[in-house]
Parts: C-alpha cells; structure tokens; sequence
C-alpha cells in the first residue's frame, strides 16, 4: 500500500538513497533540506517525479520548522511516514570548538527532529497511527575524540525518542532508531570544525565503508520491521557491545581508535 513518506536530509547519501528506495516501492514522497538544487536533482533522478514534491529547509532554524512541517502536511494530506535524516557532523576537539557552533550542531541534529516528529505526531494518531524514523549514529551509543557536540546531539535522540516511543505506543505510532557506523557519504567532509567551517575533507573510514544505497536498504527493511533500534555498519558496530559488557576496555581503545 502507498504511504506518503517525508525524508529530511535528502539531497545527499543516506537521506538521497531513501528517497530512491521509497520512490521504486511506489510511495509518494517529501524531500527536504538545505540545498534546493540538489534536492530537485534527487527528485530528477526519480521517473515519473510527479508523486515527489520538494520542500526545502534548514533545519537550524528551529522558529520555521513548524510552519514547514504544516506545509509538508498541506501537500498529500497527511504523513504516514517521517525519517528524520537530516543532520550535520563534527570533527573538531571540544575546547577548540565554539558555543556557536555547538549550539548549531544541537539544532540540527536533536531540535530540528523533535520539532518536526512533534508537529506530524497529532495527526498521525488522528489519522490511525504511523511512524518515525531517527537517523542517529553509533556515536549516539558512545563517544568519541572529535565528536563532542555530535555525539551529544545522537545521545539526546536517544533519550528522547526512547522515552517519546513509550509514551505513544497505544497510539499505533512506531518509533525506530537507526544507527549507522561509517557509510560512505560526505558527512566527513561536510562535518563542522571549530569554528562552524565544513572540514571539506573525506575520512578515512568512510572511503571503504559501506555505500549509502546498501543501508537504505537496511533501513528500509528495519522501518518495515518496525524494529525499534538497528546497528548498520562493518565491524564498528560491535562498539556497541563492547561498550556495554567491557566498558574499561572500550575506554582504553577508543581513546587511540582511528575515527577520522
């Protein structure tokens, strides 16, 4: 059955191969963020676009996020599925990084997904259910140099969805939590330094990671699961559990890991 399904974030990686995904299924779509010219590239790429509408804004701009969200609604109707996809990354040390520009990445990533999950919320339940879908990282289950902020903001996600998910499951809304490791994208080279620049450099561990289309279709299969929280990565993900049941060892690992 065609649901209508609003992607934030999707003008590049993980959020563009969503819409790619949702689009062959035969749903129709709301693609959102920054840049207006990729987004109407992405929605190019899809045949037939008619059924993908595009919607950009920032999501650090909290004061707007509302007022996006009822046009969003305006457009089919409703919202059976949001996936908050969009967000921003850090690489910068924690003492050399302005106020500013962790109050950016916190907008971003946490405020910009709540605003927009609470405004579609109402009228998901009035409509019968739905769901929400968070993007968040492995870096949301623990920390790492470099990502101060950034981890912050996907640890809050956490909190909050976890407790949001209790509060409306007999309400037929389904809450799922998604947590990449390294996917080859640019969010390396788009993360903020310092001072807010974008380091406009690739990690790394991103050059040989695994590629954006790859783990839409996971997430794809895990939000048709409605699973609550899904690791998806390469051998990153067993931080996780090493975090978990070795938190010593974790702590004397992670301290000269190789996370660029």
């Amino acid at each position: 059955m065609s649901k209508i399904v609003w992607i934030t974030g999707a003008s590049s990686g993980i959020g563009e191969a969503l819409v790619y995904e949702y689009f062959k299924a035969g749903h129709k779509l709301i693609i959102s963020g920054r840049n207006r010219d990729e987004l109407f590239r992405v929605k190019g790429n899809c045949q037939n676009s008619f059924n993908v509408h595009v919607l950009p804004f920032d999501l650090n701009e909290i004061a707007t996020l509302e007022s996006k969200s009822t046009d969003a609604i305006r457009i089919f109707g409703k919202i059976d599925l949001l996936i908050n996809s969009g967000g921003v990354s850090q690489r910068s040390l924690a003492l050399e990084t302005s106020n500013e520009t962790e109050q950016q990445i916190i907008n971003t990533n946490f405020w910009g997904t709540v605003v927009l999950s609470k405004a579609v919320l109402p009228l998901m339940i009035d409509n019968g259910g739905g769901q929400i879908v968070v993007i968040s990282s492995l870096v949301g289950k623990f920390g790492t140099k470099l990502r101060s902020a950034y981890s912050a903001s996907k640890h809050a996600l956490h909190g909050y969805f976890d407790s949001l998910r209790s509060e409306v499951y007999d309400k037929n809304i389904d809450i799922t939590i998604i947590c990449p490791g390294f996917i080859k994208t640019n969010v390396t080279y788009n993360a903020l330094t310092g001072n807010g620049n974008p380091l406009n450099m690739m990690g790394d561990a991103h050059e040989n990671a695994m590629t954006p289309a790859e783990c839409a279709k996971q997430i794809v299969q895990a939000v048709k699961g409605k699973k609550e929280e899904v690791y998806i990565g390469g051998k990153e993900t067993k931080a996780v559990l090493l975090k978990r049941f070795f938190p010593n060892i974790f702590s004397k690992k992670i301290r000269t890991a190789k996370v660029n």
